[in-house]
């Protein structure tokens, strides 16, 4: 059992107000216990969609550790004057849990981006960790239900592959919604204890997908970085002052609760 910690609930989402170290204690305790547990890493869109979505909110809420990934959370708890206290974006975690694996002996499969991706991700993370096995791979372009066609044979290879290959984590990059639908879906059957949906994250291990400078991640402006490098992103953009306006005038949009 995961002992209580403290969290917020964002406009009906539960986000942990944890650290990255906590985030950390709690997974290699799941991994040294095989116990399997499900950890999304929601920023603004994603709470924004889920507070659209009841369905999709109760998939976000049935995971056992959901971090703060982005940086309007944090702005919106402050505001509610409900701070969570530190920012844990999940590609940090996603590098952390790879350090982890390779020092616990525990391997990984990754499971998305396009044909090559997750194969090239592997081979670059090769080069810095050594030591880290790498299960297995696969593409995220399979009929499968991320696609609308859930229950395929191809699906139901895949998921055998990921079992068969002895995984004890997971990484699962199909975009966001998508990877948390399939991983609350397929969870009671997938083996692996550590099931991460962590969307560009295999892109860019794989080298393909800069990540913005140092002084943008501390300022919490890499979502400027990556309008600038991509504009056509503007109208996802376009979400965080309308989730930093509902901060300003919507009372209990941010309530702390115990986990």
């Amino acid at each position: 059992m995961i002992k209580s910690y403290q969290a917020v609930r964002i406009l009906g989402t539960r986000v942990q107000n944890t650290s990255e170290k906590e985030t950390m204690d709690v997974l290699e305790s799941a991994l040294v216990e095989n116990r399997q547990m499900a950890i999304f890493t929601p920023n603004t869109e994603m709470i924004m969609a889920a507070w659209k979505d009841e369905a999709f909110r109760d998939i976000l809420n049935r995971a056992e550790w959901v971090i703060p990934d982005g940086i309007g959370l944090i702005h919106a708890a402050r505001i509610q004057k409900k701070p969570i206290e530190n920012r844990v974006t999940g590609f940090d975690t996603s590098i952390s849990l790879l350090e982890m694996a390779a020092r616990l002996d525990k391997s990984v499969f990754f499971l998305g981006g396009a044909v090559g991706v997750a194969d090239q991700a592997a081979e670059e993370v090769g080069k810095t960790l050594p030591g880290l096995r790498i299960a297995g791979t696969h593409h995220g372009y399979f009929p499968g239900l991320h696609i609308g066609k859930g229950g395929s044979p191809e699906e139901e290879q895949v998921i055998e592959m990921i079992n068969a290959s002895g995984a004890e984590i997971l990484f699962v990059g199909f975009g966001m919604k998508k990877q948390e639908i399939w991983i609350d879906t397929y969870r009671d059957r997938l083996k692996p204890t550590i099931l991460i949906g962590n969307g560009g994250t295999l892109d860019g291990l794989a080298g393909l997908v800069q990540r913005a400078p140092e002084i943008y991640q501390r300022l919490g402006l890499e979502w400027l970085y990556r309008l600038a490098k991509q504009p056509s992103r503007i109208g996802r953009q376009l979400v965080l002052p309308h989730f930093l306006w509902l901060a300003m005038v919507k009372r209990g949009m941010v309530e702390i609760e115990e986990n």
